[in-house]
């Protein structure tokens, strides 16, 4: 699952808008809503040019944004806080 708080918080921090960061994903607004709240999930393609674009480099970082298991689907926060 996608750890959505800290998705967001990258998003925030690289001052790119969601509507040109779906648009780059070839996505809607809509798609890529979808895809930020766990509603369905991130292609490899998309968590690819989506860590080019957020300048996420570490394999760390790199799974516990896009494949973090301690999410709770329903909050979005991890299970640790």
């Amino acid at each position: 699952m996608t750890n959505t708080v800290r998705l967001n918080e990258l998003i925030r921090k690289s001052g790119l808008k969601k509507g040109w960061i779906a648009a780059r994903l070839h996505l809607s607004s809509y798609g890529f809503r979808r895809k930020l709240w766990n509603k369905s999930q991130f292609k490899a393609g998309e968590i690819k040019l989506l860590c080019e674009l957020l300048g996420i480099a570490s394999l760390e970082e790199i799974s516990d944004i896009f494949f973090n298991d301690g999410v709770d689907k329903k909050t979005t926060k991890t299970e640790e806080g």
